[in-house]
């Protein structure tokens, strides 16, 4: 499966602007071939504080690539803010799929509450388990998604620049313990996004600002890293 990290400049409260570069850049993924596009956590609102953004039941706002779902078959990955949660999704041609973060970080607590279920979302390309941003520092959000047979992790994020070397080293370790494929996605403004084997292996890796990264997610590989080494 062809997968696409969509390392998109986010700014908050500037939903146009973030509609318009998100849709240019699906673009140039989907000529590519690409399956699943991965996007950074709300890449659409970023953390935008302003009263009344809190977003309706129906995520009009979602629209767009629910077009692209359909003329593509491919599956959308990123998150949206509704009322005080921020929530994941997958969004393919059968549906929208939600799961929420479970960890808000810092001024988020303020504004966000922490979700309280864990598990994957299934999907035609596998089991997706999706962290967002400050539940990848909780090594027992990717456990829990992985023992629940998760077929691939998916974090999507808002990492900062000044703890990219953070970043780099849990996205690692969650695809290492727990022997899956997993893709890291950030925005352009923290760089770094990745798509690691089951093994562990970097397979590609962004520098900082807007880019698209492309890999293969190899799910027979993952089968026999745990048939050689037991996790």
């Amino acid at each position: 499966m062809r997968a696409a990290l969509i390392q998109q400049t986010v700014l908050p409260c500037q939903d146009t602007e973030n509609l318009s570069c998100a849709l240019s850049l699906a673009s140039s993924a989907l000529e590519t071939g690409a399956e699943i596009l991965v996007y950074p956590e709300l890449f659409l609102s970023g953390f935008c504080y302003e009263p009344g953004r809190r977003g309706t039941a129906a995520f009009e706002e979602l629209d767009p690539f629910r077009a692209l779902a359909i003329d593509y078959d491919c599956l959308i990955i990123g998150s949206a803010r509704r009322g005080r949660l921020n929530l994941g999704f997958c969004l393919d041609r059968t549906g929208l799929k939600l799961r929420p973060k479970i960890h808000p970080f810092g001024e988020e607590k303020k504004h966000f509450d922490g979700g309280d279920s864990i598990s994957p979302i299934a999907t035609r390309w596998g089991r997706v388990g999706l962290e967002i941003c400050y539940d990848l520092r909780f090594p027992e959000v990717a456990r829990s998604l992985a023992l629940q047979d998760a077929d691939f992790l998916v974090t999507v994020a808002q990492f900062p620049a000044q703890r990219e070397e953070q970043w780099r080293a849990l996205s690692l370790a969650r695809a290492i313990e727990n022997q899956i494929p997993h893709l890291a996605c950030n925005w352009a403004e923290g760089g770094g996004s990745m798509i690691i084997s089951a093994r562990g292996t970097v397979l590609a890796e962004a520098e900082s600002g807007e880019e698209i990264i492309f890999g293969e997610v190899d799910l027979s590989e993952r089968d026999q890293v745990r048939g050689e080494i037991p996790c």
